[in-house]
């Protein structure tokens, strides 16, 4: 099923608040939904699921806020947290009303998405790096 679009008045405890959330679910447009926001929200990682691919939304500039559960992207998120370019919250309550401070700080929002791209580039180049093993190993 594709993400809808949901005003967020129609959530509870956020009636005073007109942003708009989008929830994307949809295998292959991610990268579409993270280039369109303004901060990810890794659904998963609030259950014992182990969190979405943070390095997506990082690709697009999408600071990550995510829950504690990361175990298949350990490194990587605590690599993203280090950067400042990933937060973390024991619940999903909590970590929404931070993601919508972080929407309505832009300052904040600006510094966590240069964090967010600087994360990014320096873990740019591993199609390179594996190519080149790879013709390393065939000589």
């Amino acid at each position: 099923k594709r993400s809808e679009w949901i005003d967020s008045t129609s959530l509870p405890n956020f009636a005073e608040d007109q942003q708009t959330i989008l929830f994307g679910n949809s295998l292959g447009e991610m990268a579409l939904y993270y280039g369109m926001s303004d901060v990810a929200l890794l659904g998963g990682s609030f259950e014992n699921l182990g969190g979405q691919n943070l390095i997506e939304a990082a690709a697009c500039g999408c600071p990550v806020v995510m829950g504690p559960s990361t175990f298949n992207f350990a490194e990587a998120a605590e690599q993203a947290i280090s950067y400042q370019a990933a937060f973390t919250y024991p619940d999903l309550p909590n970590a929404v009303q931070a993601a919508m401070a972080l929407t309505d700080d832009a300052v904040a929002l600006k510094s966590a998405q240069a964090a967010t791209l600087k994360f990014a580039v320096s873990h740019q180049g591993a199609a390179y790096k594996t190519a080149a093993a790879i013709q390393q190993l065939l000589r």
